[in-house]
């Protein structure tokens, strides 16, 4: 599974993972005799269009929760983003508080509530921490995106960058399943193990074969899932309105 954590404010997120994960040749399998959706198909055949179409869309919403390598905490994320690099949703670390962001243009703007602000100040002092808290929760922040702080959060914004987590090399472990159903899409299922991680993929049987789901797994770890919708909708990436704290004016 391929991850990009990108962090700033301790804000993490990680980007889709690879439909393939290195498994050794030999574990492909198909129906003798397929019918229905890819009748014929090998599942890494399947797993070859699917990330032809995914890396081809022009925006996706991903929805889900997925560790985070640096904090070894867990990030929920929701967010909606384009190939114009603009972005909007919101995201959480270990269930502590909420972080809204939105990018659009040349600016990062985000919100953070009081929990999320002190979840994300141990360490500090109790007079700085609750300094932070009276200035900035509940209201929204802008950065520059060619800020240093910034950078990390446009850079998560790029849908180029995003998928390019999805990879196309070698299928040979990717074995076809059941067909399924995500939020209400028919789908197929994709399966790969490597040691003792599993994945699923579910892939889009009707329209173009988006990837819908993708979910891991291992003994000794919860369970991680994403999901992906929306591809191809715009993304509601609009200024916030009312009073904006310029955190680089700030900082300056």
């Amino acid at each position: 599974m391929r991850r990009t954590a990108l962090a700033a404010l301790c804000l993490a997120a990680a980007a889709t993972a690879g439909l393939t994960t290195g498994c050794q040749p030999g574990q492909n399998s198909a129906d003798s005799k397929p019918k229905g959706p890819f009748a014929g198909l090998t599942g890494g055949e399947i797993a070859q269009r699917a990330t032809k179409a995914t890396r081809g869309a022009s925006s996706v919403r991903m929805k889900g929760r997925i560790a985070d390598d640096e904090s070894k905490g867990t990030i929920e994320i929701d967010m909606a983003l384009d190939r114009k690099g603009s972005c909007a949703g919101t995201m959480s670390m270990d269930g502590q508080g909420k972080a809204d962001l939105i990018r659009t243009g040349s600016s990062v703007y985000m919100k953070y509530d009081e929990a999320f602000l002190r979840a994300q100040s141990e360490g500090e002092s109790k007079a700085d921490t609750d300094q932070a808290v009276a200035m900035l929760a509940g209201k929204w922040t802008r950065m520059s995106v060619k800020g240093q702080d910034a950078k990390d959060l446009a850079s998560f914004c790029d849908l180029d960058s995003v998928l390019g987590g999805v990879s196309d090399g070698d299928t040979a472990g990717t074995a076809r399943g059941k067909t399924a159903r995500v939020d209400g899409t028919p789908a197929i299922t994709l399966t790969e193990k490597d040691g003792k991680e599993r994945y699923t993929a579910y892939v889009a049987t009707e329209g173009a074969p988006y990837l819908l789901r993708l979910d891991s797994a291992s003994g000794s770890e919860e369970p991680e899932h994403l999901t992906f919708s929306d591809y191809g909708q715009p993304v509601p990436a609009k200024k916030p309105a009312g009073k904006i704290i310029d955190l680089d004016a700030l900082g300056g």
